[in-house]
């Protein structure tokens, strides 16, 4: 389809279109509510690969030889065994043994990756790492080979193992071309038997050039969202299919190389997408997201297992009076992100590099559990974290629907125990998403507040189309008016591997060379660009616009950048003259000439981007003029633009 340029009048006088034709948006410039500056965020789980194989940098798939399986992800060649007496690591106690010959055969193994390879790029440098120790007394000559996707030596490098005991083994491999399913080769050269262990690699580029890192294009690409909250591991990660498999933070903090692997339980939730080599490696852990939000200036939202296992797939509960380990690990989280040096895990904190505290501030207990089991145990965990841990506020659920009994029935029993948030999902079509603007208008103000935190438009075709798109920025502008009721907002799911997938849609597609946006990230920058700092009434003949006639729209006041900002969305199919009045400026205060206008813009609904047209759907800025009290200008059908009308002093 062929999209259309967002027409802007200059002024009032200068539209050609009759003065009936046109809409009044008058907006109060009296500061309503404090707009939380963590309202919009982001939202991580491990599925799709969003972590192993897409965010976590490591290339090397089943490193510590810990899968079910454990050569799984690994071809063997030769005489090859899979040991475990006296090994490298307690809690990953698994670990290779190569035998050597004399002869023109060799020993040895070769990594796919996590998704058909690995992708390299040319000129980069990888670093290689491993344990290794002798068995056989003399030294052995190790070979590593980046090997390309037709199977031609890219790069190869040499390594001598003479230690009998663990030693770890270091080494940079230059790829020499690009290629998105690169292969990792072992050989060994030399007569003898060694023992081998956690074979990592990374590119040494990574996100800050940590060498324990996150991949840098996807990395930078959550940074340019400038989310206020990073709400992570999950999601039902965080339940697991029975308490055994469930997340444990602990397990995911400490030396990478004794960190235990978990299953993920999205290998085989969904059995027409079923990934039987999809574990979790826990190398990117709970330290790794804290400092990933550090970096990204949000703030940490971690998400802890209440005693139960998925609700859909399990029955499990840990009976009340076993639940108090549980409720410790909440405890001990907030001293590992908050507690000084002196503490235990504090000083784990620290000896893993980060002295000062994270600042933590919230802690969602539980996912999607519902009923009268999941409240006993919610309530628990409230009671001890209100005693221990005063300053931490206390997410809730609403369970996994957004109505319904269950619904109702939660937010009665979290108003009760007197949580500070309200945890609300809603996986609902376009249709919903621009019906249900208003959501928030008649919420109960003295109530708990709300996070809206599991949410994405899905079209029939789940798609991340620009219809789903649209709906989102419309249902937004209902978020944002009521933002002293709606403190926090997460698109959910973040990832996914455009070669395997599990759910969709998603905020960030990749492969494993390159990020595609969605029209649906853009609609989210857009919100978290300009939140503004205080609600500002915004009404037509007396009323918000929630969808008369195809119109929605809210604005703010931001302190901080002088400016009045307006969302505006036009879901009709026709162009929509809007006049913006402010009314009550101060005297000393003024438009300036000129502002911008962000839009989207579509004829299309169906319209997405795609790695061979990543900018199909994309905002686009222009000049708008101003007028003494606001300006004009026209949407164009299908639409959604921010007007930014900077303030000055006269």
């Amino acid at each position: 389809m062929k999209s259309k340029v967002l027409i802007l009048a200059l002024a009032l006088a200068a539209t050609t279109l009759g003065a009936s034709a046109q809409r009044v948006l008058d907006i109060s410039m009296k500061p309503r509510a404090e707009i939380n500056p963590e309202m919009y965020g982001i939202f991580f789980e491990d599925i799709n690969f969003g972590a192993d194989g897409g965010l976590y940098a490591e290339l090397v798939k089943n490193r510590s030889f810990e899968f079910d399986y454990p050569l799984m992800g690994w071809t063997p060649f030769g005489r090859v065994s899979v040991e475990t007496e006296h090994p490298a690591f307690e809690r990953n106690p698994h670990y290779v043994r190569l035998t050597g010959g004399d002869g023109y055969k060799k020993s040895g193994l070769q990594n796919d990756g996590f998704v058909d390879g690995m992708g390299v790029k040319s000129g980069a440098e990888y670093r290689l790492s491993f344990y290794a120790r002798v068995q056989s007394g003399a030294p052995v000559k190790l070979r590593f080979e980046l090997i390309t996707n037709d199977n031609n030596i890219m790069t190869a490098k040499e390594i001598e193992v003479s230690s009998p005991e663990w030693e770890k083994q270091t080494l940079l491999l230059k790829a020499r071309k690009d290629d998105a399913h690169a292969r990792l080769r072992m050989t060994l050269l030399s007569s003898g038997t060694v023992d081998v262990e956690h074979i990592s690699l990374f590119p040494v580029d990574t996100w800050k050039g940590r060498e324990n890192g996150l991949r840098k294009d996807l990395a930078q690409a959550l940074c340019d969202l400038h989310p206020g909250v990073l709400r992570f591991p999950g999601g039902c990660i965080v339940e697991g299919t029975t308490i055994a498999n469930r997340y444990q933070w602990k397990n995911t903090v400490g030396a990478v190389e004794n960190r235990p692997c978990n299953d993920n339980r999205w290998h085989y939730s969904f059995r027409d997408r079923l990934y039987p080599d999809y574990f979790q490696s826990c190398g990117l852990g709970f330290y790794e997201y804290m400092l990933l939000c550090e970096d990204i200036g949000a703030q940490p939202l971690p998400v802890l297992n209440c005693g139960m296992a998925c609700q859909y797939q399990s029955c499990e509960l840990v009976p009340l009076d076993s639940l108090q380990p549980y409720i410790q690990d909440a405890i001990d989280l907030v001293e590992f992100a908050n507690g000084d040096t002196s503490t235990v895990w504090g000083r784990l904190r620290a000896d893993m590099g980060h002295p000062a505290p994270f600042g933590l501030k919230y802690i969602a207990v539980g996912n999607e559990q519902w009923g009268e089991e999941f409240v006993k145990r919610e309530a628990l965990f409230v009671e001890a974290l209100r005693r221990r841990c005063p300053e931490i506020l206390v997410v809730g659920s609403a369970g996994p629907l957004s109505d319904g009994e269950q619904f109702d029935y939660l937010w009665q029993e979290m108003k009760r125990l007197r949580v500070d948030l309200v945890d609300e999902h809603y996986y609902r079509p376009p249709e919903w998403f621009f019906a249900n603007a208003d959501r928030y208008d008649a919420y109960d103000r003295k109530a708990p507040k709300v996070y809206a935190g599991e949410y994405a438009s899905h079209h029939k075709t789940r798609a991340n189309n620009f219809e789903a798109a649209l709906s989102e920025a419309a249902f937004l502008t209902g978020v944002e008016r009521n933002a002293d009721v709606v403190r926090l907002a997460t698109y959910a799911p973040l990832f996914a591997h455009a070669e395997a997938w599990q759910w969709r849609p998603d905020l960030i597609w990749f492969d494993n060379t390159r990020v595609l946006l969605t029209p649906n990230y853009y609609v989210q920058q857009l919100y978290s660009l300009n939140k503004g700092t205080h609600t500002l009434a915004l009404t037509e003949n007396g009323v918000p616009p929630t969808g008369q006639e195809g119109l929605y729209a809210s604005a703010v006041l931001d302190k901080e950048r002088s400016c009045v900002v307006v969302k505006a969305v036009n879901a009709s199919d026709r162009e929509m003259p809007l006049v913006v009045r402010l009314n009550g400026l101060s005297r000393k205060q003024a438009p300036a000439a000129e502002g911008t206008v962000v839009y989207m813009q579509s004829d299309d609904g169906s319209a997405v981007n795609t790695f061979d047209n990543p900018a199909a759907v994309v905002p686009h800025t222009e000049a708008i003029a101003l007028s003494a009290d606001g300006c004009t200008f026209t949407a164009m059908p299908y639409s959604f633009q921010i007007v930014t009308i900077p303030l000055i002093r006269k």
